[in-house]
């Protein structure tokens, strides 16, 4: 037998400035799953987490709160119980990135990657605010994007175009506090050495290793492949920010501290450093140890830090670097439609416990949509309902509830060896392992399938009235031999129901090394109690009902406030022209867009998109007049180029009040009148 492993396993941790989101309980069903499963293998896990609890944005929650950011993140740290326990999500230790622990290892780490000569400084330019007197994030700047001109766009992309850029490209920037414009200030930063030779070697070594997935190394390769003349995307990180700022110091460095990103995955050590001391092992000879396996479960938006620059700084700063980086997918509603809570699409993990939804259900259903790869995975109600339904009740539950009636006070008789019981641990075993749970639930229940149907064809039921009642005990036996299989096989997914079935069956606590050894003969059973409800649509439609829109404190015209005042030599900037639709087609892969062709009265036509898919016809537009901006920037779409804007009118609620309006001009108007 091979030695037991030694794991040490996190999930990423969530930011301390809200509630657990049903992203967050995805991720964390996922990893209780691979370690309950790796618990019953015998091997040792440490499974930890934290509250990710500085950064400008807390800092500033907190003082808006008109709290201390201590106090701040404490609250949302006392709320994380109900949503772990009521998941049956078993962390042994929940900590904090503002903790002992995270400073002297954060603060540790930064004095060893400087001996290894990987720490620089420059003085940079960044955007200050003037009124709230500190240096702006990325994500506090707002502006006018510099590529399409979309309004209200952050420091570092648009949402719009998505293009990325630094804060000091945007148009008219402004700061996101106070409103003030921000002016230019120098400031000494400090860089973590990536774009070093030694860094990049390293990192081409340990992502080819095996510790991503070929689709996440796919991704991260595009920073590590040299361009033709031989650079790379991978540039030095800045690593500090300027106080005010609510983190760890820099040592010998007053008024700088860790950017955000530095100290908190050292969170991982931090909180398993805590969990040690308080059950008495060592850290330093456990995270030492070469036989540790060091394993992250991850979404794939924060892949970069997690697979280039976490693995470069425990290397590169003397420490063990991560075995595994798991890369999971986002979760989506309804055939990948966006979460929105307003709209009723929102799976809210407490609405789901407070409705009496059994986390278990939820447990099973996203275990039977995981699998190993860096996938989205979508949550559909009546596909929820079915597969409950269907798997657990009608097949999983369903064996033992029938098959008990016919063993005479439930002592089990002789059964022959199953060898496709021996068979189907060793599949479902190395499936979990794998990850791919949605593998291994479909192996399990294609064995219900099986053993419903050997109950089915042998019929206990005519068996006793024709006085056969030892056979009838005979084939009933060997079924809950089976689901004794079967519920060993699902515990880490359903651990409460395990355990419940584990006490039906009078057994010891299943684990793969006597999941497929048989009860035996003389065995007794105890009295079948209900294992588990079915999930009741009623449910489902409470589940996603959305909330009651508040009564409006004032009336305002088209569900949105009149915007601030403008003077008339701004609005002299915006060149609104009359046009004519001389063409217009739906747009191959969009529902939302049709293409406009347009005559301003240039001599020549413009090429427009328009979002109005939904309430127009391509036909019934040609040869109408409409309303165009026509001095907008053009703007380089997945479809083509649009150079210009059609003006059209909709309610700000368009759930509430659905409808699109293009605007169309009295008859008399004709192409390149401008609208004045």
């Amino acid at each position: 037998m091979p030695a037991p492993r030694q794991l040490f396993v996190t999930t990423a941790l969530p930011y301390a400035n809200g509630k657990f989101h049903i992203g967050h309980i995805m991720e964390y069903i996922q990893a209780d799953i691979w370690v309950r499963f790796q618990r019953m293998q015998g091997h040792t896990v440490h499974f930890v987490g934290a509250d990710d609890a500085h950064g400008a944005p807390i800092m500033i929650a907190a003082e808006k709160a008109g709290k201390t950011p201590q106090q701040f993140v404490a609250e949302i740290a006392a709320g994380r119980k109900e949503y772990l326990d009521g998941f049956h999500i078993r962390f042994d230790n929940w900590h904090s990135t503002d903790s002992p622990e995270n400073t002297e290892l954060a603060q540790q780490i930064y004095r060893d990657l400087k001996a290894n000569g990987l720490i620089s400084s420059k003085t940079i330019e960044q955007f200050f605010d003037p009124e709230k007197n500190m240096f702006l994030p990325d994500r506090f700047i707002k502006g006018e994007c510099p590529n399409c001109h979309a309004k209200d766009q952050y420091g570092d992309n648009c949402e719009v175009c998505s293009k990325v850029y630094s804060p000091t490209d945007l148009i008219n920037p402004y700061s996101a506090l106070s409103g003030a414009t921000p002016v230019l200030k120098s400031s000494e930063h400090f860089f973590f050495k990536l774009s070093d030779p030694r860094c990049l070697e390293f990192l081409n070594r340990w992502t080819t290793s095996g510790a991503v997935q070929p689709e996440v190394l796919n991704k991260i390769s595009e920073w590590l492949r040299p361009d033709e003349h031989g650079k790379t995307a991978m540039g030095d990180w800045d690593i500090s920010r300027d106080a005010p700022y609510f983190g760890i110091e820099i040592p010998d460095a007053p008024g700088k501290y860790f950017y955000v990103w530095l100290d908190a995955p050292v969170g991982y050590l931090a909180s398993l450093k805590n969990y040690l001391g308080k059950i008495g092992v060592d850290y330093d000879a456990f995270i030492a140890d070469p036989a540790v396996e060091q394993v992250h479960f991850i979404g794939k938006d924060i892949i970069t830090f997690h697979t280039l620059f976490w693995p470069a700084m425990l290397h590169f700063s003397g420490r063990k670097v991560p075995n595994k980086v798991f890369v999971h997918g986002f979760l989506t509603v309804n055939n990948g439609e966006k979460m929105s809570k307003s709209r009723g699409t929102g799976l809210d993990p407490l609405k789901y416990l407070s409705l009496g939804m059994n986390p278990e259900w939820l447990r099973y259903y996203l275990a039977a949509k995981l699998n190993g790869r860096n996938e989205d995975i979508d949550f559909n109600p009546e596909d929820f309902m079915a597969r409950v339904n269907s798997d657990l009740i009608g097949k999983y539950v369903n064996i033992a509830s029938r098959a008990v009636k016919f063993v005479p006070e439930g002592k089990l008789l002789a059964t022959p060896a199953n060898a496709k019981a021996v068979e189907l641990v060793a599949q479902v075993r190395a499936l979990y392992e794998a990850r791919e749970y949605g593998k291994a639930l479909r192996e399990i229940m294609a064995f219900a399938d099986e053993v419903n149907l050997r109950f089915d064809g042998a019929a206990p039921w005519k068996l006793v009235k024709e006085g056969k009642t030892a056979e009838a005990a005979e084939v009933c036996s060997e079924c809950l031999e089976a689901f004794k299989v079967m519920t060993a096989c699902l515990k880490p997914v359903l651990p409460a129901l395990a355990a419940e079935a584990e006490k039906f069956l009078n057994c010891a606590a299943l684990d793969w090394a006597n999941a497929a050894t048989p009860l035996g003969a003389g065995h007794a059973v105890s009295k079948y109690e209900h294992l588990m409800q079915r999930v009741d649509p009623k449910l489902l439609d409470a589940l996603f009902e959305p909330p009651a829109a508040p009564e409006p404190e004032k009336l305002t015209p088209g569900g949105e406030d009149i915007a601030p005042t403008i003077t008339i030599d701004d609005f002299a900037k915006i060149d609104l022209r009359i046009a004519k639709i001389v063409a217009c087609e739906a747009v191959e892969g969009s529902t939302k867009l049709l293409r406009l062709t347009l005559d301003v009265g240039e001599g020549k036509t413009r090429n427009v998109f328009s979002g109005i898919a939904s309430a127009y016809q391509p036909q019934d537009l040609v040869g109408k007049l409409t309303v165009m901006v026509a001095n907008l920037a053009p703007r380089k779409m997945k479809f083509g180029l649009s150079e210009g804007m059609v003006l059209a009118a909709s309610h700000a609620d368009e759930q509430a009040r659905p409808g699109i309006h293009v605007l169309n001009p009295w008859p008399g108007a004709e192409p390149g009148m401008r609208v004045r």
